[in-house]
């Protein structure tokens, strides 16, 4: 006999139901690398960015940042933070925090000019976006997901809203 517990009542999900909010597609300074103690931070300067997607369209402004700490185990623990300027005018507030693992030998194919595919790389992303314009408050009531691509200077997203 088992106990009965809350979490009895929870559904078993195995795929998570979400809508396909938006795409970003950033472009990046190359990196500035630090050795420390903790591991390689690279900072990544952002240069600007589009979003085009069925709930939201705009740009990332000039000036936010990708801050990736590479830690001993290999995995890339990242926190960016950005402007969004929507179409109509809106500025939102845009972080994101996430892993990344890429092979072996992707921080060099990077530096070299590839693109490492989505299916050879793990980097995932959750989105927290802040605003208080009315249009879009709605942005900070969902919880994001986004899947990620890395090329030399440049990520791309496609975001996620889980319902």
């Amino acid at each position: 006999m088992t106990a009965s517990t809350a979490a009895d009542q929870l559904p078993l999900v195995t795929a998570l139901p979400v809508d396909h909010l938006f795409d970003i597609h950033v472009s990046l300074r190359p990196a500035q690398p630090i050795a420390t103690a903790l591991g390689t931070r690279l900072t990544f300067i952002t240069l600007g960015g589009v979003i085009e997607g069925p709930k939201l369209r705009g740009e990332i402004l000039p000036g936010g940042g990708d801050w990736l700490l590479i830690g001993n185990d290999s995995v890339g623990r990242v926190d960016v933070h950005a402007t969004i300027k929507t179409h109509d005018g809106a500025l939102i507030h845009f972080q994101s925090r996430g892993i990344i693992k890429v092979p072996a030998d992707g921080l060099t194919r990077l530096a070299e000019g590839e693109t490492l595919s989505f299916a050879e790389s793990y980097v995932r992303t959750t989105p927290v976006l802040e605003t208080s314009d009315e249009r879009y408050a709605w942005l900070s009531q969902v919880v994001m997901v986004g899947y990620n691509v890395l090329s030399p200077n440049h990520v791309d997203y496609r975001v996620y809203g889980v319902r």
